[in-house]
Formats: C-alpha cells, structure tokens, sequence
C-alpha cells in the first residue's frame, strides 16, 4: 500500500508517486461519480466507466507559454427538468417578481421629476443689498417682495388658503383605517381592535396617502389612483382577522421612525378633514370619525406654534379685542401682544435661591413674595414681569441709557441702594482710637507671599487680571467691582462737571463715590486718579469763599461746601498713608482744612446742622492725617482755634440738652488731639533694609512734647464733668463719644509723657497716682460701672450673635446692606453699648500699669466685677461662633480687643501677687479662647498672646495644686493597676510644666504669622504713627489660626519630611515633637475645653502623623511615653464614643488614604512596636467603616505578622472588635483564608486571631433565612471547609468559639461541646457531604 505524501516532499516525489500507482494498477480508494441531471439520472449511459477515464497530469505535453487569457463565456443557471428558463427574461425582474417581503416596494428608487417645477429668480432692486429669499417664499411660489407683510404673516395667509382647498369629508379615507404602511408603533389594544373591526361603514374613493408627487403631471393621478385601487380591493378581500394579523405584521417589519411620521402625516389630514366638517356642518359631527385619538409620538404631541396663533382659537386672553379696521392691524399676531394682558400670577417659591434682589425706587429692599400695584411704575416687561422692582444688572443697564431721565433715575436708586452706610453711625465713638480702623476692606486674601508687598504693587498687579473679566462676572462676586467695570467713574464726574444736577442728586452721587472709596485700596485709588474728579469735588463742593446761605432749601449745591464732600476726602485718606500725602499736598487740603475749623460752626455762612457736620468731618479727615504723622504743621497753625475749641467743651457738657452734632464734634477735637499727642511722643524708627519699614517714610514729627503737654490739664476737667453723669444711663448715654475720646487722650498723654528721654519719670509716677487717687480708683467703687460690666453679654456679638446678625436684605457682594436700619441699642454699635468706654477704661489701666507697676495691683481690681467674671464664663462655654460677615467680623474685632486688654492687665498683676486659682484658670481658658478667635488685621493681639498669657505658669495653678498627682490618680482608676509611676501621666505633666518656656518658642517659632501683617498690626496698635500703612483692615474669612493651632508643629514636620527629597528629618525633629506632644497633653489634661473645636478623630490623625515623619521619631522614649498617653486619653470612656473616621474631618483630605499610609509605613520599619501597633489597630473597630479592615487584610497582609500587641495592653475592649457580627462577605473570606493559611496566627497577632475566629464562628453558625443565596452558599462552603480542616486546633477554635475574653490566652473561650442547634446543623451539613461523596464515587 503506498504511502500518503509527507511534509518536505517536492513535485518530483508526487509524480514518482502517480508513476508507481499507475504501474501497480490498484483500485482508487476514492470513486469519482459525475451526475447528469438532478433527477440521479446519467445523462449518458453508454458512457463507459469512470475509473477507465483517469484524469492524468502529464508535464511532457505541456506548452511552454502559458494560455492567453481569454474571458470565460457566462454561466447560465442550468435548468430544471420539467422547468426551462425563458431565454428573454431578466433574472432580476422574476426575483423581484417572487419578493413579496415589504422591503421590496420600499427600496424603489423612481427620480423625482422637476420638469414642472417653477424656478423663482432674484427680484431686481435697487439697494446695494438685496432682501434675502427666505425658503419659505420659494415653497409658496410667491416673489420675495410682498408688500409690508411680514413671513410669519404670509406663513399665516398660505396656511388658510390651503385650508380652503380641503376635499369634503366624504372623499376622505379615516385615518382609522390607515394604508399598508400606516401602522402604529405598538401592538394595538383589545379596545383600539373593536374600533377597526367594521371595515364596510367606509367608503374608499380617493386615495389618502399615496399623492403621487414628483412624478409626471400626466402620470401623477393615473399612478396613484391605480395604486389605490388595488389597495381597495385588497382590504375588501381580506377579513377583518386577516388584516389585524398582517398589521402586526407590519409592525415586526417597518423601522418605528418610518411609523411614526407616517402616522403623523395621518394625524394632520385628520385634524384639515375635522376642521372642513366643522365648517360645512356646524353643529354637527362627522359620522365617520370616532372619538378614539390616535397613538401620537412625542414631537407630534407638542403643540405648535402656528396652532398656538391660529386666530380662530386664539391662545392668549386680550384684554382688548384688536380690529382689523386700526392701523397696523389687518394681521393679527398674537405673539407680539404678549404686553397687553394682564401680570402672570405671583410664584410663591419655597426658596429664595436663584432669585434676584429687586429694589423699589428707593433703594430699598422688596420681599419676593411682595405683591405691589402697577401704578408704582416697578414693573416691566423683562425676566420675572410679576414680581416688582428693578434688579441691580438692569440698573446698571439703565446707567448706560441715551436717555437722561433713565440714567438719573438708575443713579439715583443704585444711590439709595449702596448708600446704605456701614459704620458712620458707630465710628463717632471710637474717634482717634489707633487701634480701631474705620472700615473693613473687601480685597481678597493674598498668601502669606503676596502680603509681603506694598499696598499699591498689589492693587496694580490685581487690575490686570480683573479688567478682563466682563462686567456682569464681576457683579456676582462683587457689586463694587463691577460698577467700576462700566466705567462709571468718568460719568460721575461729568454729571458734577458739567451738568451740574440738582442738590438730591449732587448728594447721591456722593454717597456713591464715598461707598465706591471705602471699598478697598484698589476702588479708593481709581477714585483718586480719575481725571478731573476729586479736582472738581473740592473745588466746587468745598471752596473757600462762597455766598450766604440761610435755612431754606438751596436750588444748587455748586460753589457751596458741602460736609459728603469732606467725608470722601476722609475716606479716600483713610485707604492709605499715601493717599492721604497725596490729598494733602497735591490738592491743597491743607486750606481748606484751616478754612473750615478756624472758624466756628456758628459763624460760618452755612445752615447749622451743616455747619456744624462739616466742621466734624473736617476735624475727622485730620485725624486720619495725623494717624500717619502727617498734618502736624497745621497744630501750630490753629492752635489758638483748637484752644478755645477745647475750652468750650465743659460748657456744652454742662447744658441741661447737649446737641448732639456738638458732642460729635467735641469727639472729632479730642481724637485728633489724640493723635498729634501720640506723633509728638513717638521716636524716628530706624528703617531697616532687609524688612517692610525701610518702604515706610520716617521723616520726623513736626510737633514737639512742649507744644502738647498743656492740653492734659484742658482734657481732664471734661473726664470729670462726663464720670460724674455714670449714674444717670439717659444722660451718660447723650453724652455719646465724649468720655471715651477723653480717655485715649489720657492714655496717649501718658504713654508719650513717658517716652520724653529728658524728663524726670518721678514727674509722671505722681501725676498717675494723683489721677488715680482722685478719679479712677473712686470710679471702680462706683455700681454704675458694674452696671455697665453687667451688659457686656447683652451686647457681645459672641454671647449674643442675633445682635450682629445680618439683615434678610444682607447680600455678600454688597457690604453696606447688612446694617440697612441702624442697630438695636443693646448691642456692640448701639448707642446703649458700654464696649467703647470700657475698652478705653482697661487701655489706660494699661497704659498706667505698665509704667507704673505700683499701680498695677490696686487698678487691677477692676477685673474682680462680677459682670466680667460672668461675661468671661460665657465666652469660655462652648458656644457657636456668629457668621462671620464684614460687619461681624467688624465688630468682634473690637470686642476681642476689650478681651485682649483685660487678660494683659490680668497677666501683669499675676507677675507682682499671686492670683486665685479659680480666676487663674479663668483667664487662661479665656486666652486660649480668643487665640483661636482671633481675625485677620489682630495679628499684634495673637503675638502678645504667644508672648504671655498663653503659656504663663502663673495661668496653670494646677502644677502647684496637685495637678500632676491627680493625673496619675486618675489613670489608675481608669486603668485599674498601678503601672509604672516613674513615667505616668503626672511626671509627664510636672516635665512639661518645667519645659514651658521651650514650649513656648516652639509655637512662637511654627505659629508665625506673616512678617508685612504683623509689623503693620503693631504699629497700628503700639501708635507708631509712622509705621502705619493704612487704617483700612483685611477681608476676615477665617480665624488668624486653625482650630488645630497646638498641633500645628507636628503638622509641619509631617509636611517637611514628605516634601523633602532626601528624605532625611529636618533639624531638631526629636525637640519639635515633644514639645508639641507635652503641651497637647497639658491641654488634654488641665484645659479639655481648648481642644473641644478639635474632633477625637482629628487628634487621632495628628498623632499618625508623629510616626510618618520618619522612621526613628516613634523609638524616642519621650515621644513613647506622650504619645501613649495621649492615646490612653483618647481611649476613654467619654472620649471614645465620639471617635468618628467616618466623617469629613479638617485638614484632611481623606481619612483611608492616610491609613492606608500609615499601613505601609507601619510594614516597612515597626518591627513589631506596641504602641505602633495600637495606632494601627484603633481604627479596626466595628463600628468603623469596613474599608479599613480591607486595606490591612487584603493589601497590607504581610502586617499582621508584626501586629503582635498582647491583649491585655489593648486600649480599647475586645468587644468592639467583635460585636456586632461582621456582614460584610468579602472581608469574611479574607478572614477565613488567613486563618487557614496561616497568614494569621495566636502568637503573632492575638487580636486580630480572636476577631478573625469570632466573625468566622458568627458566620458559618449564622440560619438567617432572609441571607441571599451567594452568602448562604458561602457560608456552607465556609463550614465544609471548616470541618474538613487538617489543623486540629484552628478548627476547634472555628467550631467551638463561645465569647471573647481578653483574660485568656487565645483571647476567647470555648464550648466543651457545641450546642444542640449547631451540633444538628453541622450534623446535616455532614450527611450531605457525605451523600454527595458516595454518588459522585
């Protein structure tokens, strides 16, 4: 038998093969069977047999070129028997005969014939451009010009001429009874089948979807009444059964989208037929439609909008019927009479959000829900027409009007709208007060980096930026901004140029420059160099000789001094010292200045409540002059007048009615003699290059200590004449800002009296103890002034925040609007507050008691007023902090001031004699508070904090009382054995104490503020004049210092290790830590409160971060032993349930990430220590989230070899870790493979054996019937596996687990045998293995 060819062989080889085969004459294996016909008949039966007939290869007879290639004639498809193929018919035209699927008639391709259709050409006109040819125009077969028509019009007119033309109803098919293809989208309803069912109450003459357009003229009608014919006799044909199934058919077969338009194109003849019928029977109904309406698609269902202004059923309810007959009116377009009906209904929304502020048109705020007749003139036909009022962006709009009367009336509004003052009503009583700025700034925050550049650098790099974003951005964020953006100023200064308006209008558009100045450095410089504007301000509105004026109404404000005008300049100098420079010297102020307070308010031409503002605001614009050293020259000028000003005082104090403007202006006199006392008492500062006072002008004072040390014997009398009113609250609150302005002037008498090297000091110790003899220590044993300690809650925006609560009109772009009304005069800014004179009380009995220590002690005693003892009780209690809005923060400013001022002259007295310890306690606590309070622009009250009360050991009576002691009594009660005294709580507490001077440079050192905002909050508040930048204070949005502050340091080196790319510790980590760990555990301790802002979960955090920095820090000893008992701290009782990893905590990002971290840290160089070890495990509680527990067992399993914390030093109880069951099935096969594969063990990880066992034990045991099939499938696998298991020892431990117990060794106990239930239900479990076992073998 031959061989079958192999791989390898070649051509020769298969040839030899054939040869050989051929030779042998053998019978093929294969038999080669030719049929003739498909019948199995041969066609040829005289043919011999197949195996004679060989076909052979033979390469001798082959020719040497290959055959041309000739095309093969066509096959034709051999016919059948009994079946010949015409020879003239097409192939193409028989398949398409026998094709009888829907396909077949829809793929028919006929072009469409447009040798009919009209060709409209371009109308010749005469313009350059003609109209353009709508695509409408073109489908009417209209030219383009028709007349005055519009093409909604003429779309109108086509439409009712078509509508004309409507066949009747009798020769149209219902749209019940639709063509082949007219099928619905759905299978239809038993109800929409009994209504097709009478198919012969229909007539069919005319075809209804089949019109025949785009072929021939002549052929058209012919086609498609040819077409509707056979439909015809189809339908007759079939029965109604037969046509509900090839309806359904239909519907198998056709594309929905194909459906849905024919079936609207159906849905539009139906509504032209109903519409003629109607017509032609009015009344009547047709017979041959039904009430069923037809399944629609969504976008025929919408109505349209030719529907909606059909003007036989017209949408819209006219209040007046329009005529054919008027002008204008032979179309009626409805759309465009949209105005003349009556106002939508008013929304009562549930919420205010996205609702814009509408004001009436005198700015004042209206209600969303304020329903307000037409006649008022505050609606309009813009967005929301029901509601009343213009908002500001359509103000604003207005302010661009061609038309004047708009444009004035949208000044005058926007006017009233902002020129709601913030402060003017508060600033009169803290004149000259340095330390209280006039207004809060509204500039953005800048970095720490940023604030290290001057004012102006900064107002010229930030114009840039916001001068490309549009107008309206701006308004959002900030109204300000943006109306400087419209480039109002320009046309604020040509109204007052050149227009010269009324007197209302000159004062409003004051009011806004004065708002637009008080803004920000940025808004208070362009309102400086807008060109002409201030020139044209002081010179027509503050000129130095002007005609008579007497009480009546004046028709022009014009060449007539004007006090908003000097309150601009006020305002405008009070942004900045240069600016104020620049005032002074560039604008001669200095003339108007002498012409308007050298003479007396009565005698100048002016009304006398005019007269007598603007005398006080010309008073007030040199004081913030003299706050930055400038103006001094004018003191020798006008000393005569500020004399016998001076010496007037007593005698309008005496009046049985003192006038308030009068008392206004005795305030603005003191303050700026406040002022030019302090510049004569301040020394030249040394500028220095490397910092921010070499930027800072130190020319010298012009004013000498001789020209002002005669006013303190003129100021004195007047404290007298005011202390004696106390008793009486109606007549002490007339006397307004008069005793407080009398006060600073004494404390900066003394304060610069001191400072004069060439004086003998025992000149100054005798005049204060003489003061103090005859006025203030006789003022301390006085009940009005404890009556006045007694209403410091009532008014403190911090005890009281409903006081400074802003208005329901309040927005956060427009700062002025929070305080529209005034202020209840129980309140900070109320005329009834006693903030202002004890502020300025406790300054001078610090100003007194820091030169005079003697004095210390007996001036001291005013901090023992019950009322501030109560007053600081309330500020220590945990209480919710106000909202921190612009006039808030405005006014916690002052109020932390006063709180400042109390706790230094307390620390002072606590250095000469000792302090109760009740009050020492107090007034730490009260430090602490108010260090974590404190707002930008305080930067100074926070240093002085760091510096003194914070770490005082006079202030932490504890370490003398048996603090420490108690700490160790109470661990051991707590922990219930004795443990090693040599390292308990107490011996860390006495360390710590005895370390609070390094404690103390190592926050002052981490908790440094920025360098240019510190040095400007001294001077501000030191009274170095000449280092003051500006009296305008930074956008407060959060506290100086994190909640966290005593764990800033330990957040700092987290952050340095990770940031450095050696990573190497940066210097001194060892001494930073523990510093920062002792005074943590002193406020965990002594002052539990301090840290009650700060969540468990977060001091947990920072604690991690102690063993990230590296990996040496954790081996300390002292780091050991603070982080341990910080920990114990954590773990107790009252602490542990609000132990929350599941919420949002501050500082950080998220809390399973720096878990996760610390599992990897904790892998790579622990080596198995405890107190690593317990932080790892904390977070593995229960109650806390799984991911957790998922992080350790299924990424991080090789730790569980190191986690080898013995039970009974494990700070929490087992039962956290066990109960409730855990139900989560991925983490309990993690579980359970790391038992049996012995990734965890007793003896390396007792807890987590114990855990592990106990959420085992619960599952497998667990006959919850409600458990879903995977889990109960699991769980059966679980417990085969279980009792299947080879370690004798881990499956008694998984079978008979009882309950947890941390005594024992393996951490729980066991059952000596299991209970009944399970013993049966492992018994089951058993057999059925079993059973299954013996079938499968």
């Amino acid at each position: 038998m031959l061989s079958r060819p192999k791989p390898g062989e070649s051509e020769v080889d298969l040839l030899r093969f054939q040869s050989q085969f051929l030779a042998a004459g053998a019978a093929p294996a294969v038999q080669l069977v030719k049929k003739g016909s498909r019948s199995g008949g041969d066609a040829n039966p005289d043919r011999p047999p197949l195996q004679d007939h060989r076909d052979v290869v033979m390469l001798d007879n082959l020719p040497d070129l290959p055959p041309a290639l000739v095309p093969a004639p066509p096959k034709r498809a051999r016919p059948s028997p009994g079946h010949p193929l015409p020879e003239h018919e097409d192939p193409e035209e028989r398949l398409n005969r026998h094709d009888k699927h829907i396909t077949a008639v829809l793929t028919k391709i006929i072009e469409r014939d447009t040798s009919s259709v009209a060709v409209n050409l371009p109308v010749p006109c005469g313009v350059a451009f003609p109209p353009v040819f709508h695509h409408s125009q073109g489908r009417q077969g209209k030219p383009a010009t028709s007349g005055k028509r519009s093409i909604f019009a003429q779309e109108i007119a086509a439409r009712r001429a078509s509508e004309a033309k409507v066949p009747p109803v009798g020769e149209v098919a219902s749209t019940l009874h639709p063509p082949e293809g007219a099928a619905t989208c759905e299978a239809l309803t038993p109800r929409e089948q009994g209504s097709q069912l009478p198919w012969n109450s229909y007539s069919f003459q005319g075809p209804h979807l089949v019109t025949g357009k785009g072929l021939k003229s002549q052929e058209a009608e012919q086609e498609a009444q040819t077409i509707h014919e056979e439909n015809v006799a189809r339908l007759q044909a079939m029965a109604p059964e037969e046509i509900l199934q090839e309806q359904q058919r239909l519907l198998a077969q056709l594309d929905p989208s194909l459906v849905a338009f024919l079936r609207s194109h159906s849905r539009t003849c139906e509504q032209a037929e109903e519409k003629a019928t109607g017509e032609q029977r009015p009344g009547g109904r047709s017979a041959e439609v039904t009430g069923e309406e037809p399944i629609m698609p969504t976008s025929a269902s919408e109505p349209r909008q030719e529907d909606k202004l059909e003007p036989g059923a017209p949408a819209l309810a006219l209040p007046v019927t329009p005529q054919k007959e008027w002008l204008h009116m032979d179309t009626i377009e409805l759309e465009k009479l949209h105005w003349t009906r009556d106002l939508p209904p008013l929304r009562r929304q549930q919420t205010q959000e996205r609702m814009q502020a509408r004001f009436s048109l005198q700015g004042e705020l209206l209600a969303p829900s304020v329903d307000l007749p037409t006649h008022l003139g505050l609606h309009h036909h813009g967005e929301e027409a029901e509601r009343a009022g213009y908002s500001l962006q359509e103000l604003f709009h207005l302010t661009r009007s061609q038309v004047s009367q708009q444009r004035a009336l949208a000044l005058h509004v926007l006017a009233q709208v902002i020129g709601r003052e913030l402060l003017d009503s508060t600033f009169s009583w803290y004149h000259g007060a340095l330390v209280f700025p006039l207004m809060p700034s509204q500039e953005d925050k800048e970095d720490e980096d940023e604030d290290e550049e001057p004012p102006a650098e900064k107002a010229k790099r930030k114009s840039p930026e916001e001068g490309n974003r549009p107008p309206s951005d701006l308004a959002r964020h900030d109204v300000i901004k943006g109306l400087l953006a419209t480039n109002l100023l320009p046309r604020l200064r040509y109204l007052l140029e050149v227009t010269c308006p009324g007197p209302s209008a000159v004062l409003d558009i004051l009011a806004v420059l004065i708002r637009l100045a008080r803004h920000s450095l940025e808004s208070a410089t362009r309102v400086l160099e807008c060109p002409r504007l201030i020139e044209t301000v002081i010179q027509e509105f503050l000129p130095t000789s002007w005609s008579p004026m007497g009480v009546k109404p004046t028709l022009s404000l014009h060449r007539v001094p004007c006090a908003p005008a000097m309150k601009l300049l006020r305002v405008l100098a009070s942004a900045g010292r240069n600016i104020a420079a620049r005032l002074l010297s560039g604008f001669d102020l200095r003339s108007r200045l002498c012409r308007f307070i050298a003479e007396a308010p009565q005698d100048l031409a002016l009304p006398p409540e005019e007269a007598e503002t603007l005398s006080t605001e010309a008073f007030r614009l040199w004081a913030v002059a003299a706050s930055y050293g400038q103006g001094g020259d004018l003191y020798r000028e006008l000393y005569p007048v500020l004399i016998r000003a001076l010496q007037a005082v007593p005698k309008e104090l005496s009046s049985p009615s003192p006038q308030p403007l009068a008392l206004q202006r005795a305030a603005s006199l003191l303050t700026v003699l406040t002022q030019l006392t302090l510049a004569a008492g301040s020394t030249t500062p040394e500028p220095r290059s490397d910092s921010a006072e070499a930027s800072v002008s130190s020319t010298p004072s012009s004013i000498t200590w001789t020209q002002v040390s005669g006013l303190q014997p003129l100021v004195e009398p007047c404290l007298r004449q005011t202390l004696k009113l106390l008793p009486t609250p109606e007549t002490w609150s007339a006397l307004g800002p008069v005793p407080t302005a009398c006060l600073l002037f004494l404390d900066a008498y003394y304060q610069a009296w001191s400072q004069q090297p060439g004086l003998c000091p025992g000149d100054w110790l005798q005049d204060m103890e003489r003061l103090s003899e005859e006025l203030l220590l006789p003022l301390l044993s006085q009940p009005a002034l404890g009556r006045l300690w007694d209403s410091l809650g009532c008014c403190s925006p911090l005890c009281n925040p409903q006081s400074c609560a802003p208005a329901p009109e309040a927005l956060p772009s427009l700062v002025s609007l929070g305080c529209a009304g005034g202020h209840p005069p129980l309140s900070l800014a109320g005329s009834a507050s006693p903030f202002p004179f004890l502020t300025a009380l406790l300054s001078l009995f610090n100003t007194l008691g820091w030169i005079h220590k003697g004095l210390c002690g007996q001036l001291a005693a005013v901090l023992a007023a019950p009322g501030l003892q109560n007053y600081f009780l309330q500020c220590v209690a945990p209480v919710a902090a106000p909202r921190l809005t612009p006039f808030s923060a405005w006014a916690l400013r002052h109020e932390y001031h006063l709180q400042h001022l109390a706790l230094t002259l307390a620390q002072r007295a606590a250095t000469l004699q000792p302090v109760s310890a009740t009050s020492a306690a107090l007034y730490h606590g009260m430090a602490l508070a108010l260090l974590s309070r404190l707002l930008p622009g305080s930067e100074h009250l926070a240093h002085e904090l760091l510096l003194s009360c914070v770490f005082r050991l006079e202030f932490l009576p504890e370490r003398a009382s048996g603090g420490p002691e108690a700490a160790d009594f109470s661990d051991r009660l707590s922990l219930g054995s004795g443990g090693d005294l040599g390292c308990g709580r107490g011996t860390l507490l006495a360390q710590a104490c005895q370390d609070l001077p390094s404690i103390r440079n190592c926050y002052l050192t981490h908790c440094s503020l920025a360098r240019a905002s510190l040095l400007a909050s001294q001077a501000l508040h030191r009274g170095e004049l000449q280092r003051v930048p500006a009296l305008l204070l930074p956008v407060a949005k959060e506290p100086l210092l994190p909640t966290d502050w005593p764990f800033l340091p330990l957040i700092q080196l987290y952050h340095r290790a990770s940031d450095s790319p050696s990573g190497l510790p940066p210097a001194d980590t060892v001494g930073t830590a523990m510093r920062a760990l002792q005074w943590v555990l002193v406020l965990e301790s002594w002052r539990p409160q301090a840290l009650r802002a700060v969540p468990p979960a977060a001091r947990l955090a920072r604690l991690m971060c102690v063993f990230l920095v590296d990996s040496e820090l954790f081996r300390e000893t002292p780091i050991q032993r603070l982080v341990a008992a910080l920990l114990a701290r954590l773990c107790q009782p009252e602490v542990l349930p609000n132990l929350n990893l599941d919420c949002p905590l501050p500082g950080l990002t998220s809390f399973p990430d720096l878990y996760a971290n610390f599992l990897e840290h904790f892998e790579a160089v622990s080596f198995g220590d405890h107190l690593f070890g317990a932080l790892v495990l904390l977070p593995l509680q229960r109650r806390f989230s799984v991911t957790l527990r998922l992080a350790l067992f299924g990424e991080h399993v090789g730790a569980l070899r190191a986690l080898g914390l013995p039970l009974t030093q494990l700070p929490v109880s087992l039962e956290s870790y066990t109960a409730p069951p855990e139900d989560n099935l991925a983490l309990l096969q993690l579980y359970f493979r790391a038992l049996v594969t012995g990734a965890l063990q007793s003896h390396w990880c007792p807890v987590l054996y114990a855990v592990a066992v106990a959420h085992v034990n619960s599952f497998i045991f667990c006959q919850d019937p409600k458990s879903l099939d995977e889990v109960k499938a699991a769980r059966r696998s679980m417990l085969q596996k279980t009792w299947l298991l080879a370690d004798e020892g881990l499956r008694q431990h998984l079978l008979h687990y009882k309950l947890p117990n941390s005594a024992l060794p393996e951490g729980f106990e066991l059952y000596p045998q299991l209970p009944p239930l399970r013993q049966q239900y492992l018994q089951k479990l058993i057999s059925g293995v079993l059973q299954n076992g013996v079938s499968e073998t």
